[in-house]
C-alpha cells in the first residue's frame, strides 16, 4: 500500500538509483504517471517529460481497441496486439478516430509543454514511468512508439502492476521495475491510500516546477493533492469522487 504518488514514485525511484550515473531521461504517461515520474526524476537528478498516448478504437464497443497514437516528431501509429502490426479496420472510420486523437494530443501538448519541445530520446536511457498497469495495452503502445526514436535502453518502472501484463511486456523493454506485481489486479487504487484524479493544471504545474528545479516536498504535495486546486476545480473533484464511492 502507497500512501499517494508521491510516496509510489520515492519508493520507486530508490530502486532506480542504479541508473542515475547514466544520466537517464524519465518519461511520464499522463496524468497518473506524472507525480511518480516526478519523484524518480528528483531522486535520479534526471530531466522529466511526459509521453502522451492516445488509443484507438474503431467501433462502437469502448473495449475494442486496435491501434495508439504515440506523440513525437511525428507522432506514430503503432498496433498494440502482441504481434505489433499496423491496426486495421475500416480506413475512413480510423482516419477520423486518428485525426481526433491527434487533436487531444496537440491539445494536451501545448497544456503541458506551451512552446517547449519535447526532450530528445535518441541515443539516451529512458525510463518509462505509469502509477501501474493492469492490461498493458497503452503502455505497450508507448513503448513501441518510444522505441522508434532510437532510445539507447527503454526501462519500465512502475508501482504496481499485474504479473501476466509484466510478462507480456517484457520482451518490449530492456529492464523494468515493478515494486507490487499481483496475478490479479482489480483496480489500482486498492494499493494507494489517496488515488485521486490528477488534472490537466498539475500536470502542467509539476512539469514547470521541474523545468524551473526541483522545489520542497510541501510545495510537490500540495500540487498533487486535491487541496492543491483551485476552489471550484476542488469542488467538482470532490463530487466526482463521492459519485464514485456511492456507486462502489
Amino acid at each position: 500500500m502507497f500512501k499517494d504518488r508521491c510516496d509510489a514514485g520515492h519508493r520507486l525511484g530508490k530502486k532506480l538509483l542504479r541508473y542515475k550515473d547514466r544520466h537517464p531521461l524519465v518519461l511520464a504517461l499522463p496524468r497518473g504517471g506524472v507525480p511518480i515520474a516526478y519523484e524518480v526524476a528528483r531522486i535520479l537528478d534526471s530531466p522529466f517529460d511526459v509521453l502522451l498516448v492516445r488509443k484507438i478504437g474503431v467501433s462502437r464497443d469502448p473495449e475494442c481497441v486496435v491501434g495508439a497514437i504515440v506523440d513525437g516528431s511525428p507522432p506514430q501509429l503503432v498496433g498494440i496486439g502482441r504481434a505489433g502490426a499496423r491496426p486495421g479496420g475500416d480506413s475512413d472510420e480510423l482516419r477520423r478516430e486518428t485525426e481526433r486523437q491527434l487533436g487531444e494530443i496537440e491539445r494536451r501538448r501545448r497544456l503541458y509543454l506551451g512552446d517547449r519541445p519535447h526532450a530528445q530520446v535518441k541515443g539516451r536511457v529512458v525510463i518509462v514511468v505509469d502509477d501501474g498497469i493492469n492490461t498493458g495495452a497503452t503502455m505497450r503502445a508507448a513503448i513501441r512508439g518510444l522505441r522508434r526514436q532510437s532510445p539507447a535502453r527503454i526501462v519500465l518502472a512502475v508501482p504496481v502492476a499485474g504479473s501476466d501484463a509484466l510478462e507480456d511486456l517484457s520482451g518490449e523493454v530492456d529492464d523494468m521495475v515493478c515494486l507490487i506485481s499481483s496475478p490479479q489486479i482489480e483496480a489500482l487504487s486498492h494499493y494507494y491510500e489517496d488515488f485521486h484524479q490528477i488534472h490537466d493544471n498539475q500536470v502542467a504545474d509539476l512539469l514547470r516546477q521541474a523545468e524551473q528545479g526541483h522545489g520542497s516536498a510541501q510545495g510537490r504535495h500540495a500540487i498533487t493533492s486535491s487541496r492543491g486546486l483551485q476552489p471550484e476545480r476542488r469542488l467538482r473533484l470532490e463530487k466526482a469522487e463521492l459519485f464514485q464511492a456511492q456507486k462502489t
